[in-house]
């Protein structure tokens, strides 16, 4: 029965997911960006908690649910809207996810805790939560990256790979330094873990 109710909510994530009228191609076929997303975080948690519950496998599949029906700039485009806008999102995507986990016949406690890991509540305390933090900033590093270095600035991407190695444990460093980079984008993050002379080793360690 758990095994039943995981998959229907599984599938409902991901035809929610496949809405997305945003396309990526992967392996020479157009696949909607967010079901591509969301298999890459689930791709991560196997590499980083392969033991992980139902309930986070869950809450990793469905962190970024429908986000593109709310676009950034249907907020102000300043540091408040942005703020406001994410915070939107969280709770909107949680509240989401905890409407299907209840229509796939997962009990409100179990529906209530995806949602509470999608809000991240708990960070840095909840282990699981981290988990979905660190799973979400490997992405970036490993999927989104590339393609975030090309619209800003060096000094604006040295303190974005500074502030998300700071959101992630140190399990969550360990896969970040195993993700194959360009040169350019090893030199960024050397410049952003500068001054830390223990990551800077293992980072020489992993070419």
């Amino acid at each position: 029965m758990a095994i039943a109710k995981f998959e229907l909510a599984l599938q409902s994530i991901d035809e929610a997911h496949s809405q997305d009228p945003k396309s990526i191609v992967v392996d020479g076929k157009d696949q909607p960006y967010e079901l591509h997303y969301s298999r890459k975080m689930s791709e991560y948690l196997e590499k980083h908690s392969p033991n992980a519950p139902a309930v986070l496998r869950l809450a990793v599949r469905a962190q970024h649910l429908k986000r593109w029906e709310v676009p950034r700039d249907s907020y102000p485009m300043n540091r408040q809207g942005y703020h406001s806008w994410r915070t939107y999102l969280k709770n909107r995507q949680a509240e989401l996810a905890r409407q299907i986990c209840l229509n796939s016949g997962y009990l409100e406690e179990d529906a209530n805790r995806v949602a509470a890991l999608i809000r991240k509540e708990n960070l840095k305390t909840d282990e699981e939560t981290q988990a979905l933090e660190d799973i979400a900033c490997l992405v970036f590093l490993d999927d989104q990256f590339e393609g975030f270095e090309k619209q800003h600035d060096e000094e604006k991407i040295v303190t974005i790979l500074r502030k998300t190695w700071g959101k992630m444990s140190d399990r969550g460093h360990e896969l970040a330094l195993k993700i194959s980079m360009s040169d350019y984008a090893k030199k960024l993050i050397a410049k952003a873990l500068s001054g830390n002379i223990e990551e800077m080793v293992k980072m020489s360690q992993n070419p």
